[in-house]
């Protein structure tokens, strides 16, 4: 991978993920050893900010954690409120500023493109870490991750479930299958079904876009449940949030239809989308799927800083 900034996961080839990968992997395993213990600190003077103009837990955590699992230090820009946004400070103005303190940037913001537009004003690292219903390449990296490991990314029947419409994590893992040999199954509500964009970019790179209404029809095909939370704060209109809220729900009687060793993932927060009794099933790895974000944001981190020595 040899790219100085990660703003969409159209950037990365089938090589770049299976790269990214089997690092994590390396990281994975040196953390399970021992910890951070287990691994030389191999950026002691680098620093990365996080930029988050949206609210984060796992992302943002997991982030700082990778950056001091590998070494690191990290600044927080803090919220919204607290900087100098709040006073009308442009996005290029803030990071712009910002890189004059750290060594690289992870942005989050509302508006899509953003992370791609302040790519072009910095010189330091930038990872789009979520642009409103945009991308999320890095979420879609520890997605790949905890698939790979549990069913594997060749001869793959997938399906992606809830709000297709502004489900970022959606749109980036898509675009990512296509680079292997994924059947991709889309179930949503017709509201909230792929944009027309994202459907577009997926049949122009030969994938075959199955769309549905009704998960029944293909359950027992997937190896792998991707479940999303409908996005209440991407409405516009919260009446047109309650026609749709609360349309998938997946409980222990959802789940009698499929296979035994169906994975089900959920790049979470989840409401109400997947009942807590699923959680202690083998079919349960949404809570694996984040623990994964450190080493996985490691193996990007490593990448990214690597190639701008």
């Amino acid at each position: 991978m040899r790219q100085d900034h990660l703003v969409a996961a159209g950037q990365l080839s089938r090589a770049d993920v299976e790269g990214l990968l089997d690092r994590a992997a390396e990281f994975d395993a040196a953390l399970a050893e021992g910890g951070g213990a287990a691994l030389p600190a191999r950026y002691p003077e680098t620093v990365l900010a996080l930029c988050f103009y949206e609210p984060s837990t796992r992302t943002k955590m997991s982030f700082e954690t990778a950056m001091k699992r590998l070494g690191g230090r990290v600044v927080d820009m803090g919220s919204v409120d607290a900087s100098s946004v709040s006073k009308g400070e442009s996005l290029a103005d803030t990071v712009r500023v910002i890189e004059g303190y750290a060594d690289g940037l992870v942005l989050r913001h509302p508006r899509e493109g953003a992370a791609k537009m302040a790519a072009e004003f910095v010189d330091v690292p930038v990872v789009n870490a979520g642009d409103g219903a945009g991308q999320h390449p890095s979420q879609t990296l520890l997605d790949l991750y905890t698939i790979r490991e549990a069913a594997g990314l060749d001869d793959l029947t997938i399906g992606i479930v809830g709000d297709l419409k502004y489900g970022r994590t959606v749109h980036s893992l898509a675009t990512a299958l296509t680079e292997f040999d994924a059947r991709m199954h889309f179930v949503s509500p017709e509201s909230l079904q792929l944009p027309r964009s994202v459907r577009f970019d997926l049949h122009e790179s030969g994938a075959q876009v199955r769309e549905h209404t009704d998960l029944d029809e293909v359950l027992p095909e997937l190896d792998v449940l991707y479940v999303t939370r409908i996005q209440r704060e991407r409405f516009p209109d919260e009446d047109e949030y309650q026609k749709v809220a609360g349309e998938f729900k997946i409980d222990s009687d959802t789940l009698d239809a499929a296979r035994d060793d169906l994975t089900v993932m959920h790049p979470l927060p989840r409401v109400d989308e997947i009942a807590p009794e699923i959680d202690d099933t083998d079919h349960a790895h949404y809570f694996e799927q984040a623990h994964n974000g450190v080493p996985v944001r490691m193996a990007l981190l490593d990448q990214l800083l690597s190639n701008h020595e």
